[in-house]
């Protein structure tokens, strides 16, 4: 059976990294693989909490550095709680972001030094770090209008209002797009870029051949 690994999906607000993690950690389990499926922030009881004051706003008072540090902690014990468990004891683990979106939200977005970002990378994450990971790359005026429609089209929200991040500017999602292939340039051994402009079915069948590929499955 090949070695657990620990698989991210990352890039701007609208590009489609939910589905594509859920697709993915479905094929993997009829693979014959057991899988944790898990999201940043959030995965344990407590980061979902921190997930609940940073994506409400409440946290944007304390600027990039507070929101860092709560993501963080969060980060902390989704690390100690659920991932690092799943993966000795086997699993693979898909996640719905992790540290590179602090490093373009909070780092190249928010302007706090990536210097504090490294700190705080190497006390919290240190070696535990994505064997692969997907970033989905979506122009930032498309992006944008996919969360709009999916906010409208998903039950259970009490209104179409865009949480903290999806609120921000047009020139804040256009760094951040940036960032993010900014940090595909400088790890082309773990990133894969994906253009999210593809039909679901078109980026699952990519998604999954590059596991294939990439991991040996």
């Amino acid at each position: 059976m090949t070695q657990a690994k620990f698989i991210t999906f990352e890039g701007g607000e609208g590009g489609g990294k939910t589905t594509q993690a859920g697709l993915l950690a479905e094929r993997l389990r009829r693979a014959g693989l057991d899988v944790l499926q898990t999201r940043e922030p959030g995965g344990t009881p407590r980061a979902e909490a921190i997930r609940d004051v940073l994506l409400s706003g409440k946290a944007k008072l304390f600027g990039p550095l507070g929101e860092a540090v709560l993501f963080y902690a969060a980060r902390e014990s989704h690390l100690e709680l659920a991932i690092r468990p799943a993966l000795e004891r086997g699993s693979w683990v898909v996640c719905d972001r992790f540290s590179d979106s602090t490093r373009a939200y909070q780092g190249a977005a928010g302007g706090l030094p990536l210097s504090v970002l490294d700190t705080l990378e190497a006390a919290v994450v240190g070696a535990t770090k994505p064997d692969l990971t997907f970033i989905f790359d979506i122009p930032a005026e498309e992006g944008l209008r996919r969360a709009a429609l999916r906010r409208k089209e998903t039950e259970g929200r009490q209104s179409a209002m865009p949480d903290r991040f999806e609120g921000m500017n047009l020139p804040f999602h256009k760094t951040l797009r940036e960032e993010f292939l900014e940090i595909a340039k400088a790890n082309p051994e773990r990133c894969v870029v994906v253009d999210a402009r593809a039909s679901i079915q078109q980026l699952s069948s990519t998604v999954w051949a590059t596991v294939r590929d990439r991991l040996g499955i």
